[in-house]
């Protein structure tokens, strides 16, 4: 379905909705609080954000024209208190400074691919069904899944597949598409789900065997896990005294990037054994969530996109430091 005719409320339910509004809400109760969706999507988390907390605005990002189109739409009863950018997530402090954004009160990232990525069979996310090699979560990049597969060498496909996907058999996988590519192009999801299915049809597998091998060559067409890495710093240096961040991963190499900043950001700087900690060593963060939260079993079994989230949030506690 396009955006044109999508209903974005029914083609997509949003993950952990009300406990994001629950971890974010308090932070934006004055007036002109600024409120950033850095992975907008279809705007499902920013509608009940902006319910929640009418004196706030938002500011909604994301790389994708159509999922930006349907939040749109979405969010048009909002008027002014809802702006669009269209950017990956890393450029978050580029996309605040051209609105004059000097800080802001929370931050949200519901990261990987959405659900409206994953339903358009056309955008070679999903290896249940044949599609183009694509891929692209922003379609104005140049860089397709198709490239990835064809014109990398078959050891760099390899350090891909063990990377994104920890996948067992990425040596295996990645010399078979050698070997295929090489009597002809691998063209679509189906040849790339046979060039795995032939590789490791002797094995057994948990779920699909296609699953890590579509997962680690998304995560390199789309640069997710070096984006992770800049801009999640980049929210919480844009962050307000009493601002709160909020992170959703969906796979372990998402979270554990996560996790590992997160916890730099509540952790002391100062060497151990200090009988005080000046000032400016103190931890600028502290965290709201006891470990990685996840759905319950209420909502896993009403939306399974649920089933593997975790959520992490901080709430900033000191000023910059010096």
């Amino acid at each position: 379905m396009s955006s044109e005719h999508a209903d974005p409320a029914t083609v997509h339910v949003s993950v952990l909705r009300e406990r994001c509004v629950e971890l974010l809400a308090p932070a934006l109760q004055a007036e002109g609080a600024v409120y950033v969706d850095a992975t907008c999507g279809m705007g499902g988390h920013t509608e009940a954000v902006l319910e929640a907390c009418p004196a706030a605005r938002a500011v909604c990002i994301d790389r994708d024209e159509e999922a930006l189109a349907l939040a749109g739409r979405r969010l048009e009863r909002f008027g002014s208190r809802a702006s669009f950018a269209h950017a990956s997530f890393d450029h978050l402090a580029e996309v605040l400074a051209e609105r004059g954004v000097a800080e802001v009160q929370a931050v949200l990232f519901d990261l990987g691919v959405s659900s409206l990525q994953l339903d358009d069979v056309d955008r070679g996310f999903s290896y249940r069904a044949d599609a183009p090699l694509d891929m692209r979560m922003d379609r104005s990049q140049s860089l397709t899944a198709a490239e990835v597969v064809n014109t990398y060498e078959v050891g760099r496909l390899w350090t891909i597949l063990r990377r994104y996907g920890e996948e067992r058999h990425a040596r295996r996988i990645a010399e078979n598409i050698g070997r295929m590519r090489a009597e002809r192009p691998l063209r679509t999801t189906g040849d790339l789900v046979r060039a795995v299915e032939t590789a490791t049809q002797s094995h057994e597998h948990r779920g699909h065997p296609a699953k890590r091998v579509f997962q680690a060559i998304r995560i390199e067409v789309n640069g997710e896990l070096s984006e992770i890495e800049s801009a999640v710093p980049q929210a919480l240096a844009a962050t307000a005294v009493g601002g709160r961040v909020a992170v959703m991963s969906f796979q372990s190499l998402e979270d554990r990037i996560v996790k590992r900043i997160l916890r730099e950001a509540c952790t002391t700087t100062a060497p151990p054994g200090l009988p005080e900690i000046p000032e400016d060593q103190l931890p600028r963060f502290r965290a709201l969530t006891r470990g990685a939260e996840q759905a319950g079993e209420d909502e896993r079994a009403r939306n399974r996109r649920s089933a593997s989230v975790r959520l992490r949030a901080v709430e900033r506690i000191r000023g910059r430091k010096r």
